[in-house]
C-alpha cells in the first residue's frame, strides 16, 4: 500500500512531484537522519498493533517521494523525513507555538493513536493546560494526512466500520470539530445476511417512518415477521429465552463474571435457543461483531453486544457509514489533530515502537512510570524537538496512557521488566488472545445491484471458519472517486474477513478467486458475470481483541493497580464504575474509555500546577434503558436476592 497526496507542494520549488537529483535525495536523508533542526520531532516506529492498517510501505514511500534538500515536505502541519512523519516545527504551529517552559510542567505520553488514544489526548490537552501531550503510534500516518492507495493508485481503507445510532460522544466530536454530519456520514442503511441458499434476513432501518415506534423488543420482534426469508417462526420465538438472560447478566459484577466464564454456545443451549436460529443468525452476527463463533466467546460479552446493538431500543441497529472515499482518519482524526496541534501543547510521534516502560519509586513511596523507551523506524539516532525531555531513545513522562490492544501490550511488557514486576495485572492482560483479519477491495467491470450496501456472509464452506462481510461502496460513496485516476467501469466492493486464520495463508489471487467464485455468487448471482479489473488484499494478524470465555478478570482496568500514574484505555478495558453503555468491539466505547482514562489520570495522578478545581472532559451517556427493561431488572434483582441464601440465584451459571 502506498501513501500519496494531491495536496503535496514542495517548499521553494515550483515543481510539484517530478524527479529529484540523487544529490538532493542524499542531502535530504543526511539532514533528516542527523536532525540538524534542533526542534525536529522524533518520527519513529510504534507502540503496538492497531486494527486494520499496514504501514510497512509508508516510510519507504515518504522517503522515495518526499525527500528534498531540506529533507521535508509540509502537509497539514507534518514534516516528512527519512524516518517518517513528525509534528510541525513550533513556529509553524497556530496559536503561538509551544507554551513557555514555565507553563508546561507535566509531560504525558499516550501510546496508541486509535479512538482510545485520540480521546485521551483530546481530554488531556483540553482539561490540563499545564500538560504537554505526546501521542505515539506505530502507523506512519495515524492522523490521516495522506491518501491511502493501492499500487494501482486507487483509494483503499483497511476495514469498513459503521457508526451506530447510539454513538453520542463521537457525534458530539464531529459537531465540535465543525463538521457537517450529513457530509461525513451516509444515511442509515439496511443490512442483508446471506447463506449458501441466498438471502436469509434483512436488518431494516427502524428510524424510517414506515416502522411505528414500539417499546423494545416489540418493534424488533414485529420486524422478524417480514425480514426473515427462511427461518421458521418457531425458531424465531426461541430467542425469547435470551431476553431473560439480558435482564440477569448485569445484576452485579459476580453474576457478570459467572456469565463470562460460560461460552455463548452453552448459554444458547441452556436458554433453549434453536440450533437453526444460532447457525443462521446469531453465529453470523457474532462472527462479524465480536469476530469469533459462539463456542469461542464469552457469554457475557455476547449479551452486551446483542443488547446494545439490537435490543436496547428499536433503532439500536440503525447504522451509517463514512460517505467520503477518504479514510476515517482523514475525515475525523485529521481535523482533531489540527485542533490539538494549534494549542502548542501536543505532538504526534508516528512510526514509533514503544519498546519499554520504566518504573521507579517516588519520594512518597509510590511506584510511578518515569519514562518510556522507543525504537525509531529504521534508525536509532537521537532526535530532539526541544519540547519534550528525551534521552537517546526515551521520553521522560509524568503520566502514561496505554491505549493499545493485547498484542501491543504484550510487546511492551516484554521490554518492561520493572513494570511487569510492579503491575502483574498487565501481564495477565498481555497474555490474552487476538484475532486475525483480512481486508480485500475489488473493482469490477460491471455494476452489480444488491438489496443493501452492507452485507454479511455466513455458513459457506469457502469461509473456512471466518466471518465475512461485503460492502457495495459504489452505493454510498462517489463512484468516480472510487475509480480515480482510472475510468469508471463498475461496482467497487470492500470485503472483510474476521477470525481469518484460515484465509490469511492463501495467496492474494486465491482469496480474490474464492470471493468471486464461491462466496459472492451464492449471495447475489449477478456477481458470477462480473470480472475483476483491480484488486488489493491486506492481512492483519492479531488485529483485534478476543473476548474469550473467562477473560473478564484478566482484561485491564482503567486504573493500573500498583502504578500511580499509568492508566489504560481501549474497547477491551474494564471501566468499572465508569462503565459506558456502548459495549463490545465498538468505536464509541474505545473513544469514551480514552476520555475517562485521561480524566482519571488528570485528576488522580498528575499534580496540579495551580490551585482550584480540575476540569474533566464531558462524557455523554448513551440513552437510558427503556422503562420496561429497568423494571424487569429491578424485579429480577429482588427475586435473586431472595433466592441467594438457598443457592438458587441464577442456577444456570456458576
Amino acid at each position: 500500500m502506498r501513501v500519496c497526496s494531491s495536496r503535496r507542494k514542495w517548499l521553494g520549488n515550483e515543481k510539484v512531484g517530478g524527479k529529484r537529483s540523487s544529490r538532493s535525495v542524499r542531502m535530504a536523508l543526511f539532514v533528516a537522519s542527523c536532525a540538524l533542526d534542533a526542534r525536529h520531532s522524533a518520527s519513529s516506529r510504534s507502540c503496538g498493533a492497531r486494527n486494520y492498517v499496514d504501514d510497512r510501505l509508508c516510510a519507504r514511500q515518504a522517503v522515495r517521494k518526499c525527500a528534498r534538500p531540506r529533507g521535508m515536505v509540509r502537509s497539514r502541519g507534518f514534516r516528512v523525513t527519512c524516518m517518517g512523519l513528525s509534528a510541525a516545527e513550533p513556529e509553524d504551529r497556530p496559536g503561538g507555538g509551544v507554551q513557555p517552559e514555565s507553563k508546561v510542567r507535566r509531560q504525558v505520553v499516550v501510546v496508541g493513536a486509535g479512538w482510545a488514544g485520540w480521546g485521551a489526548a483530546k481530554a488531556l490537552v483540553e482539561t490540563r493546560p499545564d500538560c504537554f501531550v505526546t501521542l505515539v503510534d506505530g502507523l506512519s500516518d495515524p492522523a490521516g494526512q495522506y491518501d491511502m492507495q493501492t499500487p494501482d493508485g486507487l483509494p483503499f481503507e483497511a476495514g469498513t466500520r459503521g457508526f451506530w445510532k447510539d454513538y453520542p460522544n463521537i457525534n458530539a466530536l464531529v459537531d465540535e470539530l465543525g463538521l457537517d454530519q450529513e457530509q461525513v456520514f451516509t444515511e442509515c442503511t439496511p443490512s442483508c445476511f446471506y447463506g449458501p441458499e441466498g438471502l436469509e434476513a434483512t436488518a431494516p432501518v427502524f428510524g424510517n417512518s414506515q416502522f411505528p415506534k414500539l417499546p423494545s423488543p416489540l418493534g424488533q420482534v414485529a420486524a422478524t415477521l417480514t425480514n426473515f426469508e427462511r427461518l421458521p417462526v418457531a425458531d424465531r420465538v426461541s430467542m425469547l429465552g435470551l431476553l431473560y438472560a439480558m435482564l440477569d447478566f448485569t445484576r452485579d459484577e459476580q453474576t457478570f463474571e459467572k456469565y463470562d466464564r460460560m461460552t455463548a454456545h452453552e448459554l444458547f443451549l441452556r436458554f433453549g435457543v434453536s440450533k437453526r436460529l444460532v447457525s443462521d443468525f446469531l453465529a453470523p452476527t457474532l462472527l462479524v461483531g465480536l469476530f469469533k463463533p459462539p463456542e469461542e466467546l464469552s457469554a457475557a460479552v455476547c449479551m452486551e453486544l446483542l443488547y446494545f446493538y439490537a435490543l436496547a431500543h428499536q433503532e439500536s441497529f440503525d447504522v451509517r457509514w463514512i460517505r467520503s472515499t477518504r479514510t476515517i482518519a482523514q475525515n475525523l482524526f485529521a481535523p482533531l489533530y489540527d485542533k490539538l496541534r494549534a494549542t502548542g501543547r501536543f505532538e504526534l510521534m508516528p512510526a514509533t515502537f514503544v519498546t519499554g516502560i520504566d518504573v521507579d519509586v517516588d519520594e512518597r513511596g509510590r511506584r510511578r512510570v518515569t519514562e518510556i523507551r522507543y525504537a525509531p523506524n529504521r534508525s536509532a539516532s537521537s532526535v530532539d524537538n526541544g519540547n519534550v525531555i528525551r534521552g537517546a531513545n526515551s521520553i521522560a513522562a509524568d503520566g502514561v496512557v496505554l491505549a493499545v490492544g493485547a498484542k501491543g501490550l504484550n510487546a511492551i511488557m516484554r521490554g518492561s521488566p520493572n513494570l511487569a514486576q510492579s503491575a502483574k495485572s498487565l501481564n495477565r492482560a498481555a497474555s490474552l488472545g487476538a484475532i486475525d483479519c483480512c481486508a480485500v477491495r475489488l473493482w469490477l467491470d460491471r455494476t452489480v445491484a444488491t438489496r443493501a450496501p452492507a452485507n454479511v456472509l455466513s455458513r459457506m464452506d469457502a469461509l473456512n471458519g471466518a466471518g465475512g462481510t461485503f460492502f457495495m461502496l459504489d452505493q454510498f460513496q462517489n463512484v468516480t472517486e472510487l475509480w480515480a485516476p482510472h475510468n469508471v467501469q463498475g461496482s467497487v466492493l470492500a470485503c472483510d474477513f474476521y477470525n481469518a486464520g484460515g484465509i490469511l495463508p492463501l495467496s492474494d489471487s486465491e482469496i480474490v478467486r474464492i470471493l468471486m467464485e464461491e462466496l459472492l455468487p451464492p449471495a447475489v448471482p449477478e456477481f458470477a458475470q462480473a470480472r475483476v479489473v483491480f484488486s488489493h488484499v491486506q492481512r492483519f494478524p492479531g488485529a483485534v481483541s478476543h473476548f474469550s470465555p473467562g477473560s473478564y478478570p484478566s482484561r485491564p482496568t482503567i486504573r493500573v493497580p500498583g502504578i500511580a500514574n499509568l492508566v489504560c484505555a481501549g474497547d477491551w478495558v474494564r471501566m468499572q464504575e465508569l462503565e459506558h453503555g456502548a459495549k463490545g468491539l465498538c468505536q464509541e466505547r474505545a473513544y469514551v474509555s480514552g476520555l475517562h482514562a485521561a480524566n482519571v489520570l488528570g485528576s488522580e495522578a498528575l499534580e496540579k500546577a495551580s490551585s482550584g478545581p480540575l476540569a474533566a472532559h464531558t462524557v455523554l451517556p448513551v440513552r437510558a434503558d427503556e422503562p420496561q427493561v429497568q423494571l424487569g431488572r429491578l424485579a429480577n434483582s429482588a427475586l435473586m436476592r431472595l433466592l441467594r441464601p438457598i443457592g438458587l440465584d441464577s442456577p444456570w451459571v456458576r
